[in-house]
């Protein structure tokens, strides 16, 4: 009987030791390459969250054979501070380890989507891309005259005239809106500061645009917001280009890599992704086409 526990625990140690090694060879980027080649990220859908993809970002960056980055953005923008952490984590993969990024924009990257692409070296769209929606916005749900015809009445006990700023069983008060929309314009010109900076366009040219807007990946090249038009495939040749690496460049997918989803099964962000994402409505800025 001993034995067979004793077995059984050797067993169980082997098993968490080749755990151990597979999510080590993970946060190597997957399996180890000799060759230097090109990160590869992709941001889709609705931007609500950076953490992963920032660990990703960090990941590439500090790989001895990765010598540059590209990124695809397919998304309609999202939450302002995970899109503003994403940007950051491509600007400091570019000025701490001298990395290039390029972006490849596919069917949409808007809002949020391009506030992150602005902080590549280069931006490669589509022509029929759908990009810029350049603002801010804050959404509100009011059912105050709901609860008026159901005959339901709400009341909030409050320290302080703001503190149920937003609240959807009244009506806003002045003073609140413009409150808001100080704080609105102050979020929005920190997109048009990140434009300016990663584009390097005058404001008043960024700010002629950044009226929340869409453009084709065409029109938005004429305003300077995209250099190049193109698919992926250009975006790649272009990353080979600047970083030496020639016209097919290898790349290396840490989001594919199946050591990845051990890894995310683990620790349980598979479970969370089959559930609900939260929302973001309510009291929320977004950078959200």
């Amino acid at each position: 009987m001993r034995a067979k526990n004793l077995r059984r625990l050797l067993y169980l140690a082997g098993f968490i030791a080749l755990l151990v090694y597979l999510i080590r060879q993970g946060e190597e980027g997957g399996l180890p390459i000799q060759r230097d080649r090109l990160g590869y990220l992709a941001v889709s859908g609705v931007i609500t969250d950076s953490e992963e993809l920032v660990d990703d970002i960090e990941l590439l960056a500090a790989h001895p054979h990765v010598r540059g980055l590209i990124l695809r953005v397919d998304s309609p923008g999202g939450g302002v501070a995970p899109s503003q952490e994403i940007h950051a984590a491509l600007r400091r993969f570019q000025e701490q380890d001298g990395k290039p990024v390029v972006v490849s924009m596919g069917n949409v990257a808007a809002s949020g989507g391009y506030y992150i692409a602005c902080g590549a070296d280069m931006i490669v769209a589509n022509p029929g891309t759908l990009t810029g929606s350049i603002g801010v916005v804050m959404h509100f749900t009011q059912f105050r005259d709901l609860l008026d015809h159901l005959g339901v009445h709400a009341e909030a006990i409050k320290s302080g005239i703001y503190k149920d700023i937003g609240s959807p069983t009244r009506e806003m008060t002045d003073e609140e809106r413009a409150l808001l929309e100080e704080v609105l314009n102050n979020v929005h010109g920190q997109f048009v500061a990140a434009i300016v900076a990663g584009r390097d366009l005058p404001e008043e040219t960024v700010r002629a645009v950044a009226d929340g807007r869409i453009f084709s990946g065409e029109q938005a090249k004429e305003r300077g917001l995209v250099d190049e038009l193109g698919g992926l495939r250009d975006a790649i040749r272009l990353a080979g280009a600047l970083t030496g690496l020639g016209e097919s460049p290898e790349l290396l997918r840490p989001q594919e890599g199946r050591v990845r989803r051990l890894r995310e099964l683990l620790d349980g962000s598979v479970l969370r992704q089959l559930l609900p994402a939260p929302s973001l409505q309510g009291l929320c800025f977004l950078y959200r086409y």
